[in-house]
């Protein structure tokens, strides 16, 4: 196990705090407490299922709670949110959680005893790049690309610089950059919170990613010892002021938010969150959980082991050792969201749909469902989609080259006639003025507008042209031929960037 590995295995953060190690400036003035003595290697396998099960990651449907692709019942839950009690309709699709309860050795009979949710950051937007679809809330940097945005949001989404605050449930990857699932907007600022992992320790200060927290008058509770930081340390961070002139967050309260679980051996656990501290195929960290793979017996679906990387999106499922690894049954390589579709319904069949021509498949407790429209609640799912309704989809298109999208979200909206495809350029896919992505034909004339991932404008035309290929990822917005199918006459498109 390597040094960082074994410092972390003494403790695993739930929910949003499966981070990584986070970078930040130096302080001084003050020694950081040495971490606890690395445990022993682990065991190869030998773990026995004790029935327990501990599962983290976006709630993707409703019914009971369905998280990871299990439904658990949560009937006789206790539900906590932001650590204030709760009731499972203050929980949203997209809302990261932790679920502790039982479940039968097939993944049958899944009962939660209690969900818990909380967000990773809440703050106002400092910046935002539509293009590239990151901004930067308290410091941190946000993918929003694959979130749910709710209905508070404005859909010109600079105009998140005049919210007063946002709310970012997501997952942490290993440089730091929160990778959202779900973004909620707020009219009013109370409290800021930012989650993270200790670095640059000083007198009064300390990091998280690129925010400077004051903590001199900070409440500084559940620390292993009492009272004392250190760099390393997981913590959950609340304030409501900053630093005159600064961005430096003035804290009022930093809670430690480790050693969530002591004696969880042959516990279960499914787990979904980026790797990071990879040192093989047999030794990384998803969050701050330590794994490890064993050859020959754990399975790998959606890839394959050399795929594995700091980085990539996997669900672990396994149990734990005697030491906290997380010894795994299965590693699941999850997919992107790197095409979307959005349009009208043409028709539905079964667990998929079709719109602008492509078919689109879903898979209930895989594909997260969300209706903006008030028709359906909570329930929502594929069996409510109706053909004309109007659907943003956001997935990739699998098999490679098949013309067919899985979809990882599905949002059902008001209707629109706008339209929109984002994919890659088909081989052969480039005929000026036309385009050709997962089938379909995007039609180009004199009106078209032509822009950079920045969303600057391309002014001259031959640029763009000259700049795109086979494999160019774009995104095309425009308006539906009726009259020749699968044809998008494009009002604008735009460069993106992978």
């Amino acid at each position: 196990m390597n040094a960082q590995a074994a410092r972390l295995a003494s403790f695993l953060v739930a929910t949003l705090l499966t981070v990584g190690a986070c970078g930040g400036s130096s302080g001084g003035g003050v020694t950081a407490q040495p971490p606890p003595p690395p445990p022993p290697p682990p065991p190869v396998g030998g773990i026995t299922r004790t029935g327990v099960a501990v599962a983290v990651g976006p709630v993707t449907a409703f019914g009971s709670v369905v998280v990871n692709g299990i439904t658990y019942d949560t009937s006789a839950a206790d539900f906590t949110v932001d650590g204030q009690a709760a009731t499972q309709a203050n929980i949203a699709v997209g809302d990261m959680v932790l679920v502790i309860g039982t479940i039968d050795d097939d993944n049958s009979n899944a009962v939660a005893e209690s969900v818990e949710s909380d967000d990773i950051v809440e703050g106002p937007v400092s910046s935002v790049n539509t293009g590239t679809e990151i901004m930067v809330v308290l410091g941190q940097t946000v993918k929003f690309g694959g979130a749910i945005f709710d209905d508070n949001c404005p859909a010109i989404l600079n105009d998140l610089l005049t919210v007063a605050a946002v709310e970012v449930h997501g997952q942490v990857m290993g440089d730091g950059t929160i990778d959202a699932t779900r973004i909620e907007c707020k009219n009013v600022l109370l409290e800021m919170e930012v989650t993270g992992i200790v670095s640059g320790l000083g007198v009064d200060t300390f990091m998280i990613n690129d925010l400077v927290v004051n903590f001199t008058s900070a409440a500084i509770d559940n620390f292993p010892t009492p009272g004392v930081i250190s760099d390393g340390n997981p913590v959950e961070v609340k304030g409501n002021s900053f630093v005159a002139g600064t961005d430096d967050l003035i804290a009022t309260r930093v809670e430690f938010k480790g050693n969530r679980f002591g004696d969880n051996e042959g516990d279960h656990m499914e787990i979904e969150g980026f790797i990071n501290g990879f040192v093989s195929e047999l030794e990384f960290n998803v969050g701050i959980t330590p794994v490890t793979t064993i050859p020959d017996t754990t399975i790998y679906e959606g890839g394959s082991v050399a795929d594995l990387g700091d980085n990539l999106k996997v669900e672990v499922e396994g149990e734990f050792d005697d030491t906290g690894v997380l010894n795994a049954n299965k590693v699941e390589i999850k997919q992107a969201k790197t095409v979307r579709l959005t349009a009208q319904v043409d028709s539905v069949s079964g667990n998929s749909f079709v719109m602008l021509g492509i078919t689109v498949n879903t898979e209930q407790g895989i594909t997260r469902f969300e209706d903006k429209t008030g028709m359906v609640g909570d329930s929502f799912n594929v069996g409510d989609i109706n053909t004309d309704d109007y659907v943003e989809v956001r997935g990739q298109e699998i098999p490679a080259g098949s013309g067919q999208i899985f979809a990882e979200i599905v949002e059902r909206d008001d209707f629109d006639t706008e339209a929109i495809i984002q994919g890659f350029i088909e081989a052969n896919g480039v005929n000026r003025p036309l385009i050709t992505v997962l089938g379909d034909t995007i039609e180009t004339n004199g009106a078209t507008i032509f822009r950079n991932d920045d969303e600057s404008v391309i002014a001259d035309a031959d640029e763009f042209w000259g700049r795109i290929a086979a494999g160019s990822l774009i995104k095309a917005k425009g308006t539906e031929d009726m009259a020749r199918p699968r044809t998008l006459i494009a009002e604008e498109i735009e460069i993106q960037v992978e």
